[in-house]
């Protein structure tokens, strides 16, 4: 059940922007009011400003949302312009990122310190199992923020907890889990529940029990990183922080934003990218307007993997992939490539993310019945 509530949260989220443009309280028109009253907003497309022009505004507070849809290589590469921009006028920041849970900050930390290299803090973050999105897409953030020492902030609960209260709701958490969420989750904001109402009604196979716990993962994901962003700005009162989280959690004001300001008086600006979610004047402080662009196709290995006792299991090969070239088999256990150790299909993910189309690569591979009755083969060969 935990799984559906998540999936029904991710598959949602294209109507979650969608219903979060409205951005105001519930309200019940006059009895005779028109269809076509109201005020008509124009925007003056030969006044819009530059991002250069609205930095002295940003700079001016002491956090600064920028909203992104996950997917979208613009609005990571609009993340950065901003980062860049902020970070020549006050150095002393930080970036909140919705992306990394908070038991992993050590590793964050590890790695903007230089201690550790990419590929481990992608494994001691767990980020492909965790997140999942393509690397390549927040690759360049973290980089810069590595190169010029910027903390990373892990703000995201644990998915354990996410997943309990999908399956069972905030009562089912145990003690231990309860003492690593807010103690206090605010309900009070009626719009901000009517709205998410409105998203779980596009699932035709939700149920009423179904969408409290959907909400209640909602608020404790919104609540989560709100706490997490006041604990850090209070133990750092002289620090301006960047977060980066999907458009549905800052869209609006009434997710982290809100929750945050309860927490910690402070000034704050929220910045959307693109009209994906629709306008609306609550919606947030600026929007910025990009052209859309496209991550190059990655190199592939052309196999799904399954984890099993063995290992990681080759469980079907694509045909005419990369995998069927070289001569891999359907039941093979991959057991290292380019060298590294694999254990996990993760590890896979972090061998393969900043690879190419033609690149060539070393599989090596356990054959056979059983772990006592096998053959490693290694194979070369070029991903597709």
């Amino acid at each position: 059940m935990a799984a559906m509530i998540l999936q029904i949260a991710r598959l949602l989220a294209p109507f979650l922007l969608f219903s979060l443009a409205a951005c105001q309280a519930i309200v019940k028109p006059a009895p005779d009011s028109s269809p076509v009253a109201g005020e008509v907003r124009v925007v003056n497309l030969a006044q819009l400003q530059t991002l250069a022009e609205i930095m002295p505004a940003l700079s001016q507070k002491r956090v600064v949302f920028v909203a992104e849809v996950h997917v979208q290589l613009a609005h990571h590469q609009n993340q950065l312009r901003v980062i860049r921009r902020l970070y020549a006028r006050h150095p002393d920041m930080a970036i909140g990122l919705e992306w990394f849970q908070q038991p992993f900050q050590p590793a964050l930390d590890d790695f903007v310190a230089g201690r550790i290299d990419e590929s481990t803090m992608l494994r001691r973050t767990q980020y492909f199992r965790r997140w999942g999105y393509d690397y390549r897409l927040y690759a360049p953030i973290l980089r810069f923020a590595r190169r010029h020492r910027i903390p990373l902030v892990a703000l995201n609960l644990p998915s354990e907890i996410t997943r309990q209260v999908g399956a069972a709701g905030l009562g089912s958490l145990s003690a231990q889990q309860r003492a690593q969420i807010p103690t206090h989750i605010d309900r009070s904001d009626v719009a901000y529940r009517q709205r998410l109402r409105d998203v779980f009604a596009h699932h035709p196979h939700a149920g009423k029990a179904d969408f409290e716990r959907f909400y209640e993962v909602q608020l404790l994901w919104d609540e989560g990183m709100a706490a997490r962003a006041a604990h850090y700005l209070k133990q750092h009162p002289a620090r301006r922080m960047v977060i980066l989280a999907g458009d549905g959690h800052v869209r609006c004001g009434s997710g982290i934003p809100a929750r945050l300001a309860r927490r910690l008086p402070l000034t704050q600006a929220i910045v959307l990218n693109g009209a994906g979610g629709g306008i609306a004047p609550a919606a947030g402080d600026y929007l910025l307007l990009s052209s859309p662009q496209q991550l190059p196709p990655p190199g592939r290995l052309g196999v799904v993997l399954t984890r099993d006792a063995g290992g990681v299991r080759l469980t079907q090969i694509e045909p005419g992939g990369a995998a069927q070239a070289s001569g891999l088999r359907v039941g093979d256990d991959l057991i290292r490539l380019n060298g590294r150790a694999v254990r996990t299909p993760s590890d896979v993910r972090i061998v393969l993310w900043n690879k190419r189309p033609g690149d060539a690569m070393e599989v090596v591979v356990r054959r056979g019945d059983s772990i006592h009755a096998s053959a490693t083969v290694t194979a070369q060969i070029r991903l597709r």
